[in-house]
């Protein structure tokens, strides 16, 4: 990797030097997963040059297949990030192989010119088409998997993805060609040398795609980093600050999606409602404070215990709902028993205080409009589990509990 023009070389320099300067400006020191992995991208991007400088005053094979190293971590980080701003891509085992492998063959074949080249140039070719087709490929985020993820998601599903996509398409395309062309080169030479693949056009093309690429693939980092900030700021308004669950509007607009899919497909629903037993006791003897920590522990229970697809949220002050999909007629039982054992492991030793609440539960039916039908006989069973002696599951009128 050689450039026979000085200016473009330090024009690149200070670009990418100036370019992580930005980013960590704008992103912040610790910004999310996905944006750390922004921040190695061009942060290597900047060392590799800086090594190439480095090559200039000897010891070449040394500092060019370290610059080669950085080049090719920097777009394997930004693979990664993409793994997190979109649904999951192809090319792992590729990501993590052409850092380390690429780098080493290109120091031990040092000598001979036409090879080395022609390696470096076609791996970084294959590392620009993996990031192509990564941001090529629909995004399409599964429901299912962003309702339940452990961490939070970063693109809202439905969120618009295609601005920033078009973008790093846009930066690494004709880096992508012209990687490939240096490569053939490289590898089968050129007859002619005043013709456009003569090796020191190739590589002016080359110092000027990477000047575009760089350009660009700023200002596609920033959008998307802008996308995913908006993302988390609208997952934010839909959750109660106190548990992190769902609040009553979200678990509403939600519950559409799963009564839908239940209808279609023909598979049975059930909604828990769910409510602390004597809350206002417990408010009036440990504080607002006790109160909370105890609403925050149910609600990390109530997480712990749910399984994959349902939906948990807070409807009232004590009160909680959750939505059970593809739930046999068992299964609030069981989801019943485990709460149960859950706070009963957990209360005494981290509140100081026994915890217990009531609960109805309601099936879906095939007259239900939406979820305020279901919510109506769930409430119905849950006033017949208080009036009986709290503490207890209740099915609604004509199931048996």
């Amino acid at each position: 990797m050689q450039f026979d023009n000085p200016t473009l070389f330090n024009l690149l320099l200070w670009q990418a030097l100036s370019s992580t300067a930005l980013l960590v400006l704008l992103m912040g020191w610790r910004p999310s997963a996905a944006g750390q992995r922004a921040h190695a991208f061009m942060g290597l991007q900047a060392l590799g040059w800086l090594l190439l400088a480095a090559a200039q005053a000897g010891h070449e094979r040394l500092w060019l297949s370290l610059a080669l190293a950085a080049f090719s971590a920097s777009l394997s980080a930004l693979w990664w990030a993409l793994q997190l701003w979109l649904t999951p891509r192809p090319g792992r085992a590729l990501a993590l192989l052409a850092p380390l492998l690429m780098p080493l063959v290109y120091a031990l074949q040092f000598g001979d010119v036409g090879f080395r080249g022609a390696w470096a140039h076609y791996w970084l070719a294959l590392q620009l088409g993996l990031l192509v087709l990564s941001v090529a490929l629909p995004s399409k985020p599964d429901r299912l998997h962003y309702e339940r993820a452990k961490a939070p998601a970063h693109v809202l599903p439905g969120a618009d993805t295609r601005r920033w996509r078009s973008v790093l398409l846009a930066a690494f395309l004709p880096l992508l060609l012209i990687c490939l062309a240096r490569g053939s080169v490289g590898a089968f030479g050129t007859l002619d040398p005043n013709s456009l693949l003569a090796p020191q056009a190739i590589n002016t093309a080359l110092a000027l795609a990477a000047l575009w690429g760089l350009s660009l693939a700023v200002l596609g980092l920033v959008l998307a980093w802008r996308s995913e900030v908006e993302a988390e700021l609208a997952r934010l308004a839909q959750l109660d600050g106190l548990t992190g669950l769902s609040d009553g509007r979200a678990f509403a607009a939600r519950s559409v999606d799963m009564l839908s899919s239940a209808r279609r497909h023909r598979e049975p629903l059930a909604l828990m409602l769910l409510e602390l037993d004597n809350f206002k006791a417990i408010e009036a003897e440990h504080g607002q404070a006790g109160a909370e920590r105890a609403l925050v522990l149910f609600s990390s229970c109530l997480q712990a215990q749910m399984r994959l697809g349902d939906l948990a949220g807070r409807v009232g002050p004590e009160n909680f709902g959750l939505l059970m999909d593809r739930c046999e007629p068992q299964g609030p039982q069981a989801m019943d028993q485990r709460l149960r054992q859950a706070l009963s492991a957990r209360t005494l030793v981290e509140l100081g205080f026994t915890l217990d609440y009531s609960a109805g539960w309601a099936k879906l039916r095939h007259g239900d409009r939406n979820i305020d039908d279901l919510m109506r006989r769930a409430e119905t069973a849950l006033y017949e589990a208080k009036r009986g002696g709290h503490g207890r599951l209740q099915a609604e009128p004509g199931l048996e509990c």
